[in-house]
């Protein structure tokens, strides 16, 4: 074992390093290598060599001209976590030669998913802007495998979204903000805010719903289903709130959605909040972060803000939805 360490050692280059972090951050071999201005070839024998001086599989490649990488290796992933270590103390070192008088840009990544990031965020960026005024924040909304798999790779420096399976957290923590419930939300006038529906009622309806994968789409599915329902094939699918409030705005059609999303539409009356009681679809939505990755003034500033503005927030987001 020891000298095999040894041989890691002598052997490991930073190209190798980077290029397990391209493949993390791409999953797929041939956009990990137009990343690294590097040929395809070139990125599956630099692979190749460090699993050899690792002595083990570090990815899951995928089966369609093995390009595709469906997933890390216990392994694998211990390396990355590494590897994202020495590439960021490289480029924390980096920014420590700048002359003292250049200027030192300080960027944040920020991931949140679509349902989380309009209620949840502005007021916390509105109030770190005063605070570090010359801070860069960047903003990426996706679905939360998505955002995980960018946060794991350290393309991300928090994401504010939802715990998923175990196999997915590895290597991260979740911290709880808030929980919200679905809710099924029509334009104000609509036919069915005049009583309370049935579900029955509502899918008669055109629907607006999340896409296939997401979690807001699994608990709509377990809700129906709890109900001896199936969500009807005939239905708008979408992770983008502009297009589903548009819709519904516009429409008859009935949106599945966490509360949060349509909150700001809720409070202001444009939208309604359906009376169908769907107590048991209560989501988590919370803060994660890599476990390895070095805290910074910027992030955890965010995250206090974060917290402060989330005291409340379900108990808010009722009365709302009572209104």
């Amino acid at each position: 074992m020891a000298a095999r360490s040894e041989a890691f050692l002598r052997g490991v280059q930073l190209r190798h390093l980077r290029c397990l972090v391209a493949v993390a951050q791409e999953r797929h071999l041939a956009r990990a290598a137009e990343r690294l201005a590097l040929s395809q070839p070139a990125v599956s024998k630099t692979l190749a060599e460090l699993e050899t001086l690792a002595g083990a599989r570090l990815v899951d490649r995928g089966s369609a001209g093995r390009r595709g990488i469906q997933g890390f290796t216990v392994a694998g992933e211990q390396l990355l976590a590494h590897a994202l270590r020495v590439l960021e103390a490289l480029d924390a070192g980096a920014e420590d030669l700048m002359p003292a008088s250049g200027a030192r840009l300080q960027r944040l990544r920020i991931g949140a998913l679509p349902s989380v990031a309009p209620s949840l965020l502005p007021p916390a960026l509105a109030a770190l802007r005063e605070r570090l005024p010359e801070l860069q924040v960047q903003v990426h909304t996706g679905a939360n495998a998505f955002l995980l798999d960018a946060l794991r790779a350290g393309e991300l420096d928090l994401v504010a979204g939802r715990m998923s399976d175990p196999q997915l957290m590895a290597g991260l923590t979740f911290e709880l903000l808030y929980t919200e419930p679905l809710a099924l939300v029509a334009r104000a006038g609509h036919a069915l805010s005049k009583a309370a529906p049935s579900v029955q009622d509502v899918l008669r309806h055109p629907m607006v719903v999340y896409g296939e994968g997401t979690i807001p789409r699994h608990h709509t599915e377990s809700f129906l289903s709890g109900l001896g329902l199936r969500l009807p094939a005939h239905t708008t699918q979408t992770l983008d709130l502009s297009v589903a409030r548009a819709l519904v705005v516009r429409s008859d059609a009935v949106w599945f959605t966490p509360i949060g999303a349509a909150h700001d539409d809720l409070a202001s009356g444009l939208l309604t909040r359906l009376a169908v009681d769907t107590t048991g679809t209560e989501e988590p939505v919370g803060l994660l972060l890599r476990s390895d990755a070095e805290p910074s003034p910027a992030r955890q500033a965010l995250i206090s803000l974060l917290r402060d503005n989330s005291v409340g927030r379900g108990a808010d987001q009722s009365r709302v939805a009572r209104r």
